[in-house]
């Protein structure tokens, strides 16, 4: 059964916080508001919580996660980013962007695209996502919270309590925070290309 934590969505309690990074620490898989829409997420290096969350979206080895993580310097320690890469992530961080990029060897390969070694990477502008990021200390393992056949992503505590209450342990209630996943773009070839349209603008990509 899920623990429902009433979390302030602009002004994080501190406690909160602190219990929220205990559970996951300890193999938990969160529900959290960010700045697009709700996401799971769990610990980076269990293996267990990540395929429970890829079972729960029943998406195979070829669908990306997304490492959620603080700041733009912490990108770069998980992804190889180049001058011009650097430059656009700079532009468009924090943000409601997923960018696939190469991951390094600080990457379990479980995480990597089986084939192309990518992974997506994101730096939300969410207090509440960004909080729990800082209180870690260390990136998250993420997907949306859109379940499957389900033509939005959950945005309500009370929903996710009521769909997914026997398969996660907590759920950060922020109130809602909107379905529109964030826009993915794709870093990795000589021009950005997209990969799906979200709430971020395509301005900083030329692509609009």
């Amino acid at each position: 059964m899920a623990r429902v934590v009433h979390i302030h969505p602009e002004s994080p309690q501190q406690r909160l916080l602190a219990q929220a990074a205990g559970f996951i620490r300890d193999g938990a898989i969160v529900a959290l508001p960010t700045d697009s829409c709700y996401a799971l997420g769990c610990h980076l290096g269990d293996k267990e919580a990540m395929d429970r969350i890829r079972q729960i979206r029943q998406m195979d080895e070829r669908h990306h996660l997304t490492l959620m993580v603080r700041d733009l310097s912490e990108i770069a320690h998980f992804a190889r980013v180049d001058n011009a890469q650097y430059r656009l992530l700079k532009s468009a961080t924090p943000g409601s962007y997923t960018f696939i990029l190469e991951g390094t060897k600080e990457l379990p390969r479980r995480v990597l695209h089986p084939k192309r070694k990518t992974i997506g990477l994101r730096v939300p502008a969410h207090p509440v996502a960004l909080a729990l990021l800082e209180e870690l200390n260390e990136p998250l393992l993420t997907t949306t919270l859109q379940l499957p056949g389900d033509e939005f992503p959950l945005t309500e505590g009370w929903e996710i309590e009521d769909r997914l209450d026997d398969q996660l342990e907590l759920i950060l209630d922020g109130g809602s925070c909107g379905t529109e996943p964030t826009t993915v773009i794709d870093l990795t070839g000589s021009v950005p290309e997209l990969i799906r349209a979200g709430r971020g603008s395509l301005a900083p990509f030329g692509l609009d």
